[in-house]
């Protein structure tokens, strides 16, 4: 993911767009028809998407799971404070917490804390057992203040492209 430094945008024109747009709105969609609606061939098509998988445009493919279906129905946003912020604290806390698969995603963040995460559990006994067990038995955490989910209102993986 991002390592939060400004990346160098990247040229795309608007062949580029539209086969991200398909891919990002359907990772299984086939080459053929990701070239029908590009407007162009399979051959270029694919070697479109090579490209821009080699240049890490596209950073990979996913099937997009139903949590609850799976029996994680809690989802909450933990946002976390560290007592020391130095790059060696920082980077003990980031490898504490890659091993938890539980922890979804989780961001570096500016403000009053410094790290955001999206954990899923499978219900509030799992997740206070997380808090107590792991997150907040890493010498470094100062704090921890969470954000439980009602609802999921709005969820649209990726970025908006421009492909008019």
């Amino acid at each position: 993911m991002s390592t939060g430094a400004v990346q160098k945008k990247v040229k795309l024109d608007k062949i580029d767009r539209k086969i991200l747009n398909d891919l990002q709105n359907n990772g299984r969609t086939t080459n053929v028809s990701l070239a029908n609606n590009a407007g162009i061939s399979a051959p270029p098509c694919l070697r479109r998407v090579r490209a821009l998988e080699e240049s890490k445009i596209i950073i990979g493919y996913h099937a997009n799971l139903n949590a609850p279906k799976l029996g994680y129905g809690v989802t909450s946003f933990a946002t976390v404070r560290l007592k020391n912020q130095g790059e060696a604290d920082q980077l003990a806390f980031e490898k504490a917490i890659a091993k938890w698969d539980v922890v979804r995603e989780a961001y570096g963040i500016a403000g009053d804390y410094d790290y955001m995460l999206r954990v899923v559990a499978k219900d509030w006994e799992d997740y206070q057992s997380f808090m107590s067990d792991k997150l907040l038995k890493i010498s470094n955490v100062a704090s921890v203040r969470s954000a439980m989910t009602m609802k999921t209102c709005k969820y649209t993986p990726g970025v908006p492209l421009d492909i008019d």
